[in-house]
């Protein structure tokens, strides 16, 4: 979900981006309108997370899936082994990409995704190059609600939650996102990296994923997903205008307590995960009745509320509560779910 002044705005701009004739659609990446727009998010983007300069900033195409190719790739060296918390289905993918460019050892892994391994059960390897783990599982709604403690450089896939809480970048080596959660449509991911883990490669890595080159290019090596580098930017400047990345976070707080209040205090839904570890930024929850499953969907999307219903692999429903859910979203899901249990408890 995109927060509406950005689409309107988006909308706004869309023949004529400040005078200049072009939509950001038509800009050339190398004119000096898309270098004046990749700039400004890249502050924007420093300022609200506290980005040290010993970080770099790119914005790349392929999502995070690409990444999880480009991390091996980049961070290796001469290393063979690396280190995977699996707590879910992203991160599951992580690894298995992982192996085909080393040995790829999973630190823990839970019998269900449905909790966090407890720190003092991992088993890392010191020699390890570094250590990923994947902090908010998007379709099975588990949310790591600390930073690990490791004695490796530290990589995180936060696609869903970055820009939801308040984060210390340099206590990672690398961050990587892809932006249709929280920060703007698909097509572009963001990885923060510290500059002292780039530049040595495998020999296979495609220039393209050369997190060195591309920093030295300013994530123009070759033509960039120019509109949704914009529309970032655009959420980005939203993202200040509402008080940042802490004044966000208690929206959010207030949102997943709102709808995790209503699934506990009834008997016909549930939530899976352990309490600890409950995501903020998607809720999976089940019906008593899974033969009730289509009819709650239906009824929801006749009420304006869709995409509830949850990943195959999970079954039941999943309410995704990213950064521009307003409030009042959460309060007309949380009414209509009342008044099904009302009818078909």
């Amino acid at each position: 979900m995109l927060p509406e002044p950005v689409l309107e705005r988006a909308q706004r701009e869309m023949l004529d981006w400040r005078s200049s004739g072009m939509s950001g659609m038509e800009m050339s990446h190398r004119g000096e309108h898309f270098a004046e727009i990749a700039a400004k998010a890249e502050a924007d983007l420093r300022e609200l997370l506290r980005i040290p300069e010993d970080y770099v900033c790119l914005f790349l195409p392929g999502g995070a899936t690409g990444q999880f190719a480009a991390i091996p790739m980049n961070l290796l060296g001469n290393r063979r082994k690396m280190s995977y918390l699996v707590t879910g289905s992203w991160s599951k993918k992580a690894l298995a990409e992982a192996k085909c460019y080393g040995e790829a050892q999973i630190a823990a892994a839970p019998e269900k995704f449905t909790t966090i391994p407890d720190p003092a059960s991992w088993q890392i390897d010191p020699e390890a190059a570094y250590f990923h783990y994947t902090a908010n599982e998007t379709i099975e709604g588990v949310e790591f609600p600390f930073v690990p403690e490791v004695d490796l450089p530290l990589v995180s896939d936060m696609s869903s939650n970055l820009l939801s809480r308040p984060l210390e970048v340099n206590r990672f080596g690398l961050i990587y996102a892809g932006a249709q959660k929280n920060m703007g449509p698909a097509g572009i991911c963001v990885v923060i990296v510290r500059r002292d883990l780039i530049g040595c490669p495998l020999p296979c890595t495609p220039s393209i994923w050369d997190y060195g080159l591309q920093a030295r290019e300013g994530s123009m090596l070759n033509t960039p997903p120019t509109y949704n580098w914009y529309v970032l930017g655009l959420v980005l400047e939203w993202l200040r205008e509402q008080g940042g990345v802490e004044a966000i976070e208690q929206r959010n707080i207030e949102k997943a307590n709102l709808l995790y209040q209503a699934i506990d205090g009834s008997d016909f839904y549930r939530n899976p995960v352990d309490s600890r570890y409950r995501s903020r930024m998607n809720i999976p929850f089940t019906l008593a009745d899974s033969n009730l499953d289509a009819l709650f969907l239906q009824q929801a999307e006749e009420r304006g509320l869709v995409n509830l219903k949850g990943h195959r692999s999970v079954g039941g429903m999943r309410a995704s509560l990213y950064n521009a859910m307003p409030i009042g979203g959460v309060k007309a899901l949380v009414e209509f779910m009342q008044e099904f249990e009302r009818r078909y408890g």
